[in-house]
Formats: C-alpha cells, structure tokens, sequence
C-alpha cells in the first residue's frame, strides 16, 4: 500500500471537500494518484453537499464577451467552491449562459431574475439546480456592461478567468486600427489593478483615509506637525497616480503613461479616448473560511 502524506490529504480535501478519513482511504485505493482519489471521492458521493447554500464560493471564474457590432460588452464574476469544481463542464457552460444573458440584458438589470439564454427558467432557478447537481454552492456575483456609440469596446481575461477587464475606447477612426492599443490597455488594466480612470474621479473618502494613513506613519517617524501636511500631500499626489489608470507607466512601454500613449494615438487617428474600463479579480473581498486542518488531522488520528 502506497505511503500516504497528510500534504496529500490536505491537498484532496481542499480539492473535494470530503472528510479526511474519506480523503485518505482515497489516496490509499488509488496509490496515492491524486486524479484517481478525486474521481473516487466525487463516484461516490462523498464531496460535501451539506450546508452548501450557505457556503463561502470564492473560487471559480471571471468571463466577459463581445457583442458582435463591437460597441458594448459585458464582464461577470460567477463563483463556486473549489477549484476543481471551477472546471467541471456544467459549472462553465452555466457561466457561458450566464455571460449570453448579460450581454443582452439593460444596464444594471437583477440578472438572477431574467430567463438565462439556452436554460430553462431564469438564472436563479438554473443556479439552485447547479447548485443541488454538483454539490457546491454556486453565485453569480456581480456583473457589468459598457458601450461606446463609435470606437470599440475589448474585453481581456488573464489566468484562465482569475482576472478580467473590459475597456471602452471612443474613437471614430477604424476600429481595427484602435484593436491593438486596445488590447494592451485592457492587458494593463489586469496587471496593475487600477481604481479610477483619472484624478477627477478619485472618491474624496479614499484620498481621505489615504491621508489619516500616511498621518499615522509620519507621526510614528516623528515629523512635526507642521511639515506633515506638505508630505502628505505629495504622497496623495504620488498615489493618484498609481490607482489612476491614465496616470500609470504602460506595461507595454514603461517610457509613457496610458494617457500619453492613447493622446499620441488620439493625434494619430484624429480623436481617440478611453472611457471607462472595469476590473474583475475572482474572488476578491470575499472572506474565506480558513479550516483548521491540524485540529481535524489530530481529530481523525485519535480515531
């Protein structure tokens, strides 16, 4: 009989949700292949099912598409419970109904209610039936949409759907001349995680709590009062700029910012601007539940 770890035990429970006995006596009729462990535990029932309504999804995907005119386009947050799951056939044909249903939907529509496209009944009722199928608690988290009347609107998913952007960019110039520029903005958007398009748009309670921040860390420095309020203020300057997607090195070009790249592409074509753009990471701001593995590792070793 294969010699079986408690890694590998841990790594099959986070993987399926079942007991640790279960997941151990798994790995032991499997001789320790991890693939073969898991297709065991889900034949036999085993992955948890109990309380799964209610159950933290954190995992799962971030889609987006296209409309076919390539003026508006739409990107959608849809969790589930663990990442196996995340790759199960009905779990991401859900997600691509999901996205369909979006993409036709009114700006900022209840999409759980609507009728998902290619289901039968509306998104909500398709979800509970995933949810009862697989096992897993399953959300469609959040979801936007932008449009543009001329220009283009693109869409970039990174990591297999960890993190998506949608960008509009206005423009009366051929879209296919914009396509490029478009993509490594939206590429940028993914990797560097900005908050706001500009300075002007900058939330006056994030600059705010900013400002208390950096106050505590230069009280804690010793700095006087009467020179913190110069510091301060050309820290928030400093920190404009790196939440601000205009405002930040291209990851393309690190020579020019986003806006001198669009306003040299904007001379180029005789008009050019980005909108809006939205940024999708899977799973952010939601809180884990954090299993203590030990205390049941200890449990089951007692017997």
């Amino acid at each position: 009989m294969a010699q079986i770890s408690m890694q590998q035990v841990k790594e099959l429970r986070d993987r399926t949700q079942a007991g640790l006995n279960d997941c151990k006596k798994a790995l032991e009729e499997s001789g320790g292949d991890m693939e073969k462990a898991v297709e065991a535990i889900l034949k036999k029932g085993l992955a948890k099912s109990a309380k799964r309504a209610g159950a933290v999804a954190a995992e799962g995907v971030v889609a987006a598409k296209i409309a076919a005119d390539g003026l508006s386009g739409v990107i959608v947050e849809v969790n589930i419970q663990t990442d196996f799951a995340a790759r199960n056939k009905d779990y991401l044909a859900f997600v691509d109904q999901v996205v369909e249903t979006a993409l036709v939907a009114d700006d900022g529509a209840d999409l759980a209610s609507l009728p998902l496209k290619g289901g039968e009944g509306t998104v909500e009722e398709c979800r509970q039936r995933l949810v009862a199928k697989l096992g897993e608690n399953v959300t469609v988290r959040r979801w936007g949409s932008l449009r543009v009347e001329s220009g283009l609107v693109h869409a970039y998913i990174h990591m297999g759907g960890k993190v998506g952007a949608l960008l509009a960019v206005d423009t009366k110039a051929d879209a296919a001349k914009v396509k490029g520029f478009a993509d490594d903005t939206a590429m940028h958007i993914a990797a560097m995680g900005p908050r706001y398009l500009d300075p002007s748009q900058v939330d006056q309670g994030d600059k705010d709590k900013q400002s208390e921040i950096y106050d505590s860390q230069l009280k804690e420095e010793g700095k006087p009062d009467a020179v913190r309020p110069k510091i301060i203020e050309g820290k928030i300057s400093k920190w404009m700029k790196e939440v601000c997607l205009l405002e930040q090195p291209s990851v393309i070009d690190s020579e020019k910012t986003i806006r001198q790249q669009a306003e040299a592409l904007s001379k180029e074509l005789g008009g050019l601007s980005i909108k809006a753009f939205l940024r999708y990471e899977r799973g952010e701001g939601v809180e884990k539940k954090q299993d203590d593995f030990a205390a049941e590792a200890q449990k089951m070793a007692q017997g």
